[in-house]
């Protein structure tokens, strides 16, 4: 670990929620132009979605680039304040495209662009109302462990957030069937460890699709095309300093390769609990910032200390 160095964390989606960013929007011009470049680059008012009461915030075509936008207009509005410079950048699914804009990898407009067209494919990926997704949440969880007792059925680990949080994703006429086996896993490693207390809390989350799994691997070559039509303007050196749910370490300085990896990202595994090692190994400080604050419990699964930032107040605690 580096002495002083920095590195901020973004979160994904699902973070999402009406008034997100509006006081950096009201009291921050560099906030305020954030917003107006989405405006321009997307076609439609993203503050006005942000700030007002319309439903289509949690469709994943608008989330998406309404989170990243808020994002980055609240870093951008940090670092205006507070000259904050972080060293190394990570960020969960959808966050990891903002941690590639805050780093320069990734141009602002196109990332916008990407991830509005990721959203539409993604949720075009799948009927509706066939996927879902869950969090199984307990002591020690293993990911192969969680892999092998799924076998079989259409389910897969999407998410490797902690030690205690695994979230699997694939057909929704399975999860009875995943949350039977995983209880009976539970039951069975209790016995054998000589613990009695042992148990799952499998928890459904509210999503439109089977985001990071096999169902995803449909739209894969089309998003692809995409990523692929701004190649020429991502700055591959400094993607070097932000982590890759993919390897779970940090991006190459290779475009295809983090092409390669971005396009992978869709349909496998966000390994999250990598990510965090990763960053730890390299700052001393880390700091989320979004319009929520779900990575900051999954640092605190490894003992490490992550300062959430969702509102200007929280950034002026912080940073003042």
């Amino acid at each position: 670990m580096s002495k002083n160095k920095t590195a901020v964390v973004f979160p994904g989606q699902g973070t999402q929620k009406p008034g997100m960013g509006k006081d950096f929007y009201d009291n921050i011009r560099q906030s305020r132009e954030t917003y107006a470049e989405a405006s321009q680059a997307l076609g439609w008012d993203v503050a006005a979605l942000c700030f007002g009461d319309d439903e289509k915030i949690n469709l994943t075509e608008f989330a998406q680039p309404c989170i990243l936008t808020t994002e980055i207009a609240m870093l951008r509005g940090i670092q205006s304040l507070y000259k904050f410079t972080p060293d190394y950048f990570g960020g969960h699914s959808l966050g990891e495209y903002t941690a590639l804009v805050a780093a320069d990898a990734m141009p602002f407009s196109e990332a916008l662009c990407a991830v509005q067209t990721r959203g539409q494919l993604m949720q075009q990926a799948t009927p509706p109302g066939t996927g879902a997704m869950a969090a199984v949440i307990a002591q020690g969880l293993d990911p192969a462990v969680i892999r092998n007792t799924l076998d079989g059925l259409p389910l897969d680990v999407a998410n490797i957030n902690s030690a205690d949080q695994i979230v699997i994703s694939g057909q929704a006429d399975s999860m009875d069937a995943a949350e039977e086996r995983l209880q009976h896993m539970c039951v069975t490693t209790s016995d054998q460890t000589g613990q009695t207390d042992q148990s799952i809390r499998f928890v459904p989350l509210n999503v439109s699709a089977p985001f990071h799994s096999r169902f995803m691997n449909t739209i894969r070559d089309t998003f692809r095309d995409v990523l692929n039509a701004f190649s020429e303007k991502l700055n591959p050196e400094n993607a070097a300093r932000v982590t890759s749910n993919v390897t779970g370490g940090f991006h190459s300085n290779d475009t295809e390769n983090i092409i390669e990896q971005l396009v992978s990202q869709i349909s496998n595994s966000v390994n999250w609990r990598d990510n965090m090692q990763a960053l730890v190994e390299k700052a001393e400080l880390i700091y989320e910032i979004g319009p929520n604050r779900p990575l900051r419990n999954f640092f605190r699964s490894i003992g490490i200390t992550c300062q959430s930032i969702t509102t200007l107040s929280a950034a002026k605690r912080a940073f003042a």
